[in-house]
């Protein structure tokens, strides 16, 4: 139950982190004339960071352990 906090607990910083870097007085840091390979640093900046954040929900989801699997083998079974 306690590695089930703690990933939860993962979950809501990755939450809070990801919507305060997409807060407009950080995304305007990157509103700048410069393209990346063609591409707007800006526009660069938001897609990197949606992707990374995909991601980091995804691994932590999947080390979510299951929710059944806090109950004893033989019980249930009458």
């Amino acid at each position: 139950m306690a590695a089930r906090r703690k990933i939860r607990g993962g979950l809501l910083l990755l939450t809070v982190l990801g919507a305060c870097l997409m807060l407009p007085p950080l995304v305007y840091v990157f509103d700048q004339p410069i393209a990346h390979f063609g591409i707007p640093q800006i526009v660069l900046y938001l897609f990197a960071l949606w992707l990374a954040l995909i991601i980091g929900t995804a691994l932590l989801t999947h080390a979510l352990p299951r929710e059944g699997s806090q109950t004893d083998p033989g019980e249930g079974e009458r």
